[in-house]
């Protein structure tokens, strides 16, 4: 049989695989059972017993109350785990099933330029919110830092100047080489995601420009791969209220309630920062969609809340592919694109944190942090959470970087441990809203071809033949002798 030489040629006009919103049915059921509302109570209930164990009331010797949080936390862990094990995969799968779900290479390179300066924008505008609330409230100096760092048995540290840093030109090439992965599997194995994305990306836009029958038993594969990795995060959620409780009640053990109230002005300053930074998300998608900010919340207050609970956005991916669409009024060409290439690299509330984190240690040892020394921290940070791993507690291995980059001993991460699992959840919730008001602006700025309407009857129609066929990636009939 001859081709037709109008038929499409490559995999981005031909295939249509199918979308990972269809993999909502467990998440919706955890929202309607209120997941969130058990890890809230997992979290008062765990702060208890922490403070039962801890040495304010002294029920317990320190060594046993040591080696009962060390068993309370062994769910939590297991749960982190569970999360890290399963993110590379997923993001690596979705990123390129993302891309060959969009209408064309015109709409695709459109809006992958525009998304990533508006990431790399957001996480900048994120994190100088983070100084600004920072360095107004000075939340470290409501503390009494000796006393912290005795309850967790850290010396003393003497803070050095920071010292200045400045880009080597010279040296600006091999660091651009340096983000291609010479050994993707490698970059995998020390979850380095910046350059797992960029790989899936390289590997993405190769596969779409393939022919349709080329493509897709690798596309289909990935699909099996996507449903390999929510079958875990469903084994995972049912840890998730335990594990809040086990952590908490592991850490208020060891740091006592004393501590944690000291704390309470820098938890309280984070979750202000957050809280500007949502009005602000607020704020663009009236101005450039038109969305009423009420009627932006209770669409999105289903997924913001499951993202609260997990601390994974990419755990929640299909969920919010399917608000987006389905009451956001976003189209899957944009949807399947934008979030599973956010949840890796747009990290704003994480970022934010960073910056909130930093001064707050610095305030502590006194290490003093000038316009130049923020200003690096601004760099080091938007560099560190693009790309970072969408798991609970990564918010802290970046941090480390952060501190670092401007001389904030490392030591005083652990002086925040214990309160970071609120904010940990906190910081979740504000990036995946960061990610569905990303795959707003980019469906009013990008577009496509074809009306949302008539997207989504497509969709629909291309469903009802997988509901028949049990086919994952369709083929249009003119292309290659396909099904559809």
């Amino acid at each position: 049989m001859m081709k037709d030489k109008a038929s499409p040629t490559t995999a981005i006009d031909a295939l249509y695989p199918r979308s990972l919103g269809y993999l909502t049915d467990y998440l919706q059921s955890l929202v309607r059972g209120r997941l969130w509302l058990q890890v809230l109570v997992g979290m008062v209930l765990g702060i208890v017993t922490g403070i039962l164990l801890g040495p304010g009331v002294g029920w317990v010797s320190a060594a046993t109350a040591n080696t009962l949080g060390d068993w309370l936390a062994f769910p939590g862990k297991l749960f982190l785990a569970l999360i890290q094990m399963i993110v590379i995969p997923l993001v690596f799968a979705s990123i390129i099933r993302g891309l060959a779900a969009t209408e064309n290479l015109e709409q695709l390179k459109k809006m992958g330029v525009r998304v990533v300066l508006y990431f790399i924008a957001t996480t900048a505008l994120a994190i100088i919110i983070g100084l600004a609330v920072a360095s107004l409230i000075e939340p470290g100096r409501f503390v009494d830092s000796r006393s912290l760092q005795a309850s967790l048995g850290v010396a003393p540290l003497a803070a050095e100047p920071v010292a200045g840093q400045g880009l080597d030109i010279h040296q600006l090439p091999q660091k651009i080489i340096t983000l291609l992965p010479a050994n993707p599997l490698n970059s995998m194995v020390e979850s380095n995601m910046l350059q797992v994305v960029i790989f899936a990306m390289v590997v993405g836009v190769a596969l779409v420009m393939m022919t349709p029958t080329q493509s897709k038993p690798l596309l289909e594969l990935l699909g099996s791969l996507q449903e390999v990795c929510m079958t875990v995060v469903r084994w995972a959620m049912l840890l998730a209220p335990v594990a809040v409780f086990g952590l908490l009640a592991q850490l208020t053990a060891k740091l006592g309630l004393d501590a944690l109230l000291g704390m309470a002005v820098y938890v309280g300053t984070v979750l202000l920062g957050l809280l500007l930074l949502f009005l602000i998300y607020l704020l663009i998608v009236f101005l450039v969609a038109g969305q009423r900010p009420l009627a932006f919340i209770r669409a999105v207050k289903d997924v913001l809340l499951l993202a609260f609970s997990t601390s994974s956005s990419a755990a929640v991916m299909p969920l919010s592919i399917k608000t987006a669409e389905d009451k956001l009024g976003i189209r899957p060409s944009v949807s399947q694109f934008v979030i599973p290439l956010g949840a890796t690299i747009n990290m704003n509330g994480t970022a934010l944190y960073q910056g909130v984190a930093a001064l707050f240690l610095a305030q502590i040892f006194g290490v003093e942090i000038g316009p130049g020394g923020m200003a690096i921290i601004v760099l080091t940070a938007v560099g560190a959470s693009i790309g970072a791993p969408a798991t609970p507690g990564v918010g802290i291995v970046i941090l480390s970087m952060v501190l670092g980059s401007v001389g904030i001993p490392a030591a005083g991460i652990a002086l925040i441990m214990g309160v970071d699992r609120i904010l940990d959840m906190s910081r979740t919730a504000i990036n995946v809203s960061g990610d569905l008001v990303a795959a707003k602006l980019m469906d009013v700025w990008v577009g496509g071809s074809t009306s949302l309407h008539d997207e989504l009857a497509e969709e629909a129609r291309h469903e009802a033949i997988r509901e028949k066929t049990g086919e994952d990636v369709l083929i249009r009939k003119d292309a290659e002798g396909g099904s559809v």
